[in-house]
């Protein structure tokens, strides 16, 4: 009986030492894909200011964000431009982009960077994932004050979530929450934690490294979450279902 028990420990190392193998690869295949999403101000200091997390797609070309991510003003007197910073470390590079196309509904951004094509991540399909999936992602969690280097989380679909919740009465429902109740959809809800600046990162299956939604960190809970007087600290990611969405709307071919 003991000599079973430890065959099977064994066996159970074994697996478990492939797959995190296997994992270590996918992070990093991943992590060039990953690029940070900021403004650029070659006049002052600092030149650049990270807002947030993007990723590539398609031809090496597409970056997506979060739409909240993106600068809503820019100094045209300091030359300031929206900026995509592509690399790690002191490697790291600014490239200007421009934006293709944008969703207040889903807060997803979709850009067009300049320059040579970068590494791109694959997009899962347009299905739900189930409850339990192991997933990650990989961003910038506190945005540039440890530098430009790409963090990676891991958890599980915590929950699949509508992104509004019925208010206890007609005094806790904001603007926000009206809009969103005459157009609900379903997010995943995760038992990882990011941070304001992981918002555009790409959640991602672990074992194929396949994105299967776009964390976002304060959208959804400004809706979701508004009777809540202290934040919950509860993290959430728009289904890639709604990225291939607005892909097809604005004819994006990858």
């Amino acid at each position: 009986m003991i000599r079973v028990i430890q065959v099977l420990s064994f066996i159970a190392l074994f697996f478990m030492a492939n797959t995190q193998a296997e994992f270590v690869d996918i992070v990093a295949k991943i992590k060039p894909a990953v690029v940070g999403i900021g403004i650029h101000t070659p006049t002052s200091r600092p030149q650049n200011i990270l807002r947030g997390t993007g990723f590539v797609i398609g031809d090496g070309t597409y970056i997506v964000t979060n739409d909240h991510v993106l600068p809503t003003l820019l100094n045209e007197s300091l030359l300031q431009k929206m900026a995509i910073f592509v690399g790690s470390g002191r490697n790291a590079k600014v490239r200007e982009a421009e934006i293709v196309a944008t969703s207040s509904l889903y807060d997803l951004a979709i850009l067009k960077v300049s320059g040579p094509a970068l590494p791109a991540m694959k997009l899962a399909s347009g299905d739900f994932i189930a409850d339990g999936s192991y997933i990650a992602f990989t961003g910038f969690p506190i945005g540039g004050v440890l530098g430009l280097y790409p963090v990676t989380h891991r958890g599980i679909i915590a929950s699949t979530t509508p992104t509004v919740v019925p208010a206890v009465s007609a005094e806790q429902i904001n603007l926000k929450m009206l809009k969103r109740m005459r157009n609900p959809y379903l997010v995943y809800q995760l038992d990882a934690t990011a941070y304001p600046g992981n918002s555009g990162s790409a959640m991602y299956d672990m074992k194929t490294g396949h994105v299967v939604g776009i964390i976002n960190k304060v959208f959804v809970q400004a809706t979701k979450e508004a009777v809540i007087s202290n934040p919950s600290g509860i993290t959430y990611a728009i289904p890639v279902k709604f990225l291939h969405q607005i892909l097809r709307e604005n004819n994006i071919q990858l």
